[in-house]
């Protein structure tokens, strides 16, 4: 249940979403891109920085907060504008947690401002999911690391201003991992554009390092210790991308729901029809569930971090907020007939965008092996 404080909150950002996203997204995402703009706007709403320290430009909140953004944002009904638009709250977090003072001032006020763009950069060609094998080297250099090696799928690649990287800094397994600030216009740094299944407004790069010099004291934390931040950031990205997936489920069922009310079939309205009655409720029903798992996990996230149990129901909550995507995007477009097929319509876009959301953060098999471990005794 909002504050009365979240409430005016949620209604500020739900007449901006109706105002600046959902009559363009459409447009956006058949051009391949969203206007640069749009980070600007995107601060001067206060959303970009949820969640951020004030000395750094942000807006110290709560989770709940953060999950409010999330849900209005989803009513344009686009993943990619999502993952594009907020691609700093992967990418920052390292940074504020564990980059120096001087680092900090640097990078992230200009990010939350929205004159500069953030990315994080963690899967390779040859691997996704097993960190702990990365290929990408920085080798010490003087003042300086040296970075070689590639990063594919990278959310704002072409964009970003800064991108966090992980690299090899020291020998095999997860031990010799670090992570690295890396500014976008590096020499020795080239960027590929990739063409998606969905996102397609979101700019998804392969990364190129080729000799690309930094100075030491761009490194995020001490070195080799990037194993665990590269997890602890996983965790608050799973989160988010909990909550977009209940968020765009419930997008799915708004739009089914007010087709159902007004198109008619053999004579009748689709809602006076039983089968199509019932898709509806079983699209509510995993909803309200989905989102009783959010709101549980998240509150006792923010509590403990760390626990055991709470990781490992944060793992389970990622597949069962997709799996509820899954179901629902299915459900619209079925409803929706030929129209749900047709691009424009909400539901085929994010139809189209499910995968990558049981995918990205971690996959669903890769999911229920991490909260094995975390419970396993």
């Amino acid at each position: 249940m909002d504050t009365p404080e979240q409430a005016d909150f949620r209604t500020s950002v739900r007449r901006w979403v109706e105002a600046e996203l959902a009559p363009h997204v459409n447009a956006w995402d058949e051009a391949g891109s969203f206007p640069r703009t749009l980070y600007g706007r995107a601060s001067a709403m206060g959303l970009l920085q949820l969640g951020y320290p004030e000395a750094l430009g942000g807006t110290p909140c709560a989770l709940s907060w953060r999950l409010i953004a999330t849900e209005e944002i989803a009513r344009a009904g686009s993943g990619g504008l999502m993952a594009g638009l907020f691609s700093h709250n992967i990418g920052l977090p390292p940074v504020v947690e564990h980059g120096s003072a001087e680092l900090q001032r640097r990078i992230v006020p200009p990010v939350l401002a929205g004159e500069r763009i953030a990315a994080l950069a963690i899967t390779e060609p040859g691997g996704g999911s097993d960190v702990a094998r990365l290929r990408t080297t920085a080798r010490r250099e003087g003042d300086d690391f040296v970075l070689d090696g590639e990063k594919t799928f990278i959310t704002s690649g072409l964009r970003a201003d800064w991108i966090t990287v992980a690299v090899r800094t020291g020998g095999p397994g997860a031990g010799g991992i670090s992570l690295i600030a890396v500014p976008g216009d590096s020499p020795g740094l080239t960027r590929t554009g990739l063409a998606k299944m969905g996102w397609w407004c979101s700019d998804t790069a392969q990364l190129h390092f080729s000799g690309v010099r930094v100075p030491a004291a761009c490194l995020i934390g001490a070195e080799n210790a990037g194993f665990r931040m590269i997890m602890a950031n996983f965790n608050g990205e799973r989160l988010l991308m909990s909550a977009g997936a209940v968020a765009f489920a419930q997008a799915c069922l708004d739009e089914a729901w007010a087709w159902a009310l007004q198109r008619r079939t053999f004579g009748q309205l689709q809602a006076e029809h039983q089968a199509i009655r019932h898709r509806l409720m079983d699209m509510r029903m995993q909803i309200v569930a989905s989102r009783a798992l959010l709101h549980d996990v998240t509150a006792r996230f923010e509590a403990a971090p760390t626990d055991a149990e709470v990781i490992a129901d944060l793992c389970l909550l990622k597949n069962h907020a997709t799996g509820t995507l899954q179901a629902c995007a299915d459900h619209a477009v079925h409803i929706l007939g030929g129209m749900g097929y047709m691009r424009g319509t909400l539901c085929e876009r994010v139809y189209r965008e499910v995968k990558v959301m049981q995918i990205g953060g971690g996959a669903t098999e890769i999911m229920k092996e991490l909260a094995w471990r975390q419970l396993a005794p």
